[in-house]
C-alpha cells in the first residue's frame, strides 16, 4: 500500500513542482507526501544537524500522547450523561457514546484547521504547517462534549488565523493558538464555557456547580467542606486526580496527563524547568492565600494547594500549553520565572475574580505576552555579568 503510495506521488510531483501547472498547490502536495513519508530535504547551508526527526514527526509524537486523554475524555462524557439520566452502562458503553459526542468536534476542528493552513499555504507559497496538527489537537481537548460544531469552526478559524497566521505563521505567533480558540468561544458564548453550570450531557434543565464554581458562589465557607458536603458529585481529592468529574474534554484525568508530561520532558519535547516553576509558584501562592482566608469570607482562599493541582485545568494547561516552545521562554531562568509566574496568576485568577473561577487560560495567554519580555531581562543579566567578569 505505502509503496503504491510513493508510486503515486512520485509520477505526479513534476506537476506540483516548479513550472508545473499545478505549481500555486505545491504546499498541498508536499504536506500530503511529508505526512506520509521521511522528508528528504536536507540543508543547504551550515550547520548542519544530521537528526531522522523532523518537526512533523515531533508534532505527531504530541499528538500521540494527547490519544490517551481522547480515549478517557469518551468514557468520562459517557459516565457523566449516566449520572445524569440515573442509568448505568459499562465503561466501553460509556466510551461509545462519549465517542459519538466527541468525533463530530475533532472532524469539524480539523477541517476548520486544515482549510485556513493550506489556504495560507498556498497563498504566501511556503509548506503547510505542521504545527496545526497540535493545534487542532489541543482545541477539542479544551472545550465541553456538549458544545455546538459551529461555534467550534468558528473558534478554530478565530485561533488560526488571528492567534497564528496575522503574526506570520507558525514560529512568529506570540499566543497559544488553541487557547486563543478558547478565549474566543469564552468571551463571545460564555454560557457554553465559561463554567459555572456543569458540563454534562444529560437532560434539558440540567445543572450544577463545577468544582471551581461551588466555592466561588459561596462565602465565608471552608472550601474542602463545601466541596466534600456536595452530593450531585463526588468532588473529593482522589475523584478530583482521577477525572471521574464534569469538565472540558482532555482536562480530567489527572494521572494521564503526568504521565504525557513525564514523557514529553523525557522525549525532551517540553522543557521540565516550566513545569516544576508553575508547580512552585501555584504552591506558594496557594499557601499565601491560605493564611490570608482567616481575614476575608472568600471561600476560594480556603482551597489548600494540593486542590489547585487537581481542579480545573491547571495540570493540563501546564503539560501542554504552558510549555508550548513558540510562545514560551527560551532560555533556562527565563522559564523558571515563566513557569512561576504562570502558577501563581492562576491562583490569583481564581481567588480574586469570582467571575472566572478557572484562570489557567487567562494566566497562560498573559504569560505568553511577557515571554520574551522575561527572555530580554535575563540575556541583558548574562550580559551584563560576563562583561563584569571580562572587565576584571
Amino acid at each position: 500500500m505505502l509503496l503504491t503510495l510513493r508510486k503515486i506521488l512520485d509520477k505526479h510531483r513534476d506537476k506540483f513542482g516548479e513550472g508545473g501547472f499545478l505549481e500555486k498547490y505545491y504546499p498541498i502536495f508536499e504536506a500530503t507526501d511529508t505526512i506520509l513519508f521521511s522528508t528528504d530535504e536536507v540543508t543547504e547551508s551550515g550547520p548542519h544537524v544530521r537528526d531522522s526527526i523532523d518537526t512533523k514527526r515531533i508534532m505527531i509524537l504530541v499528538v500521540l500522547t494527547l490519544l490517551p486523554l481522547y480515549f478517557f475524555g469518551a468514557i468520562n462524557v459517557g459516565y457523566q450523561n449516566t449520572i445524569a439520566l440515573s442509568i448505568e452502562r459499562t465503561n466501553w458503553e460509556n466510551f461509545w457514546f462519549g465517542f459519538n459526542q466527541i468525533l463530530p468536534i475533532i472532524i469539524v476542528t480539523f477541517a476548520s484547521g486544515a482549510f485556513w493552513e493550506l489556504l495560507f499555504a498556498v497563498v504566501r507559497k511556503h509548506p503547510v504547517s505542521e504545527g496545526f496538527l497540535v493545534t487542532c489537537s489541543l482545541i477539542p481537548l479544551t472545550m465541553p462534549a456538549g458544545i455546538p460544531l459551529w461555534q467550534i469552526a468558528v473558534a478554530t478559524s478565530f485561533g488560526i488565523v488571528i492567534g497564528k497566521e496575522i503574526f506570520g505563521g507558525v514560529g512568529m505567533n506570540i499566543f497559544n493558538p488553541a487557547l486563543i480558540a478558547r478565549a474566543f468561544i469564552f468571551f463571545t458564548y460564555p454560557a457554553r464555557i465559561s463554567g459555572d453550570k456543569v458540563w454534562v450531557i444529560g437532560p434539558d434543565g440540567y445543572s450544577g456547580a463545577t468544582a471551581l464554581s461551588l466555592p466561588a458562589s459561596e462565602t465565608g465557607q471552608n472550601a474542602i467542606t463545601l466541596l466534600d458536603n456536595f452530593s450531585q458529585f463526588d468532588y473529593s481529592w482522589w475523584n478530583l486526580f482521577w477525572g471521574w468529574v464534569p469538565g472540558s474534554i482532555g482536562e480530567t484525568n489527572k494521572l494521564l496527563i503526568i504521565i504525557g508530561a513525564l514523557f514529553l520532558c523525557f522525549i525532551k519535547i517540553v522543557n521540565w524547568r516550566v513545569i516544576a516553576g508553575a508547580t512552585i509558584g501555584l504552591v506558594a501562592t496557594a499557601l499565601l492565600t491560605n493564611l490570608m482566608a482567616p481575614f476575608s469570607t472568600n471561600s476560594m482562599l480556603t482551597i489548600p494547594p494540593h486542590y489547585h493541582l487537581v481542579m480545573g485545568s491547571f495540570l493540563f494547561g501546564t503539560a501542554f500549553m504552558a510549555t508550548e516552545p513558540v510562545t514560551g521562554c527560551h532560555t533556562n531562568k527565563g522559564r523558571w520565572v515563566y513557569g512561576a509566574l504562570y502558577g501563581s496568576l492562576t491562583v490569583i485568577i481564581r481567588s480574586i475574580n469570582p467571575a472566572y473561577p478557572e484562570g489557567v487560560m487567562l494566566s497562560i495567554l498573559l504569560v505568553n505576552a511577557f515571554a520574551s519580555f522575561i527572555d530580554w531581562f535575563v540575556i541583558q543579566s548574562n550580559i551584563k555579568r560576563r562583561l563584569a567578569r571580562h572587565a576584571q
